[in-house]
């Protein structure tokens, strides 16, 4: 199912903003529509057309003005206004109250907003979103990261795999690899690796799957492929700089192909650029104890 929504990077998905210009257009249209009066037509069918027609204007406007200001909502969401994003939604809700991607975009919200009270209410309105429009994939997805975030990792897989299935859906990869990442969660590591192989066949530059793989193969000591990955990963990445992780993953190739220049190297620069990080721990774990299977 087609949709006026956009990718984020942290996994969720918003509308595409529109200009406040439409929706002033879009709000005098309306107001113009309630002071007209209908045809006195007594000839009954001529008068029942034209009120049938109207109503049928009417329900268009009603959605295209909560459409606009959920889009509205979606503007304040990303500055961190959210007093005045729950604003735009009420009146989306007022304007139609069976519009999906507004209880979508209140999910989000409140998933954003964080408190207990405001993630427990985020819950019923991802499945209020999902219940009106069973195709509505991007609520999906938005349902599976706000899961998730709730440790419910099982119904989460179960949103993202609907989501990633939907060939022709924008957000499909961006749902594998968040699939890839629950099995991860749920320590269901052939299944991890199907759904970021996945994502790799649907976009071969899916830095994500690329990672992820390469430990997924590591673990497994399957070198050459994880190698070739990773030189591909290097590619995808080039001129953004190089992370912690794609350090320790390029020392543990070294390291399994007994190559102690690119180690050292690889191990100094992770040291020096990003001393306090996870993986510079873990290096030093290693280093102290080469022997060791890396954790």
């Amino acid at each position: 199912m087609s949709s006026t929504f956009s990718v984020l990077r942290g996994g969720q998905f918003l509308p595409n903003s529109k200009s406040i210009v439409t929706l002033m257009a879009l709000m005098t249209m309306l107001l113009t529509g309630c002071q007209t009066v209908p045809a006195n037509d007594l000839l009954g069918s001529a008068g029942y057309q034209t009120t049938a027609q109207s109503k049928g204007k009417r329900q268009v406007d009603k959605q295209e003005v909560a459409r606009v200001r959920t889009s509205l909502a979606a503007q304040y969401i990303r500055k961190n206004e959210l007093d005045a994003a729950q604003q735009q939604l009420e009146k989306a809700f007022a304007a139609d109250s069976r519009y999906a991607p507004a209880y979508d975009m209140m999910g989000v919200l409140l998933q954003q907003e964080g408190s207990p009270i405001n993630l427990e209410k985020a819950d019923q309105y991802f499945k209020k979103a999902i219940a009106l429009d069973k195709d509505f994939e991007q609520a999906r997805n938005n349902y599976g990261v706000y899961l998730s975030q709730m440790k419910r990792y099982s119904e989460a897989a179960a949103q993202f795999e609907i989501a990633g299935a939907a060939l022709g859906y924008d957000g499909r990869i961006g749902a594998l690899e968040n699939l890839g990442r629950t099995y991860l969660q749920l320590n269901d590591r052939p299944a991890a690796a199907k759904a970021f192989l996945r994502a790799l066949e649907g976009n071969r530059n899916s830095i994500i799957a690329h990672i992820e793989l390469v430990d997924l193969l590591l673990e497994q000591q399957r070198i050459t492929q994880a190698k070739m990955l990773y030189e591909e990963t290097l590619v995808l990445v080039q001129g953004q700089g190089i992370s912690p992780r794609l350090l320790l993953q390029g020392i543990k190739l070294a390291a399994a192909q007994k190559d102690i220049t690119t180690r050292q190297q690889l191990a100094q620069q992770l040291l020096s650029a990003y001393p306090l990080s996870a993986e510079a721990k873990q290096l030093k774990v290693w280093l102290n104890n080469p022997k060791a299977t890396w954790q």
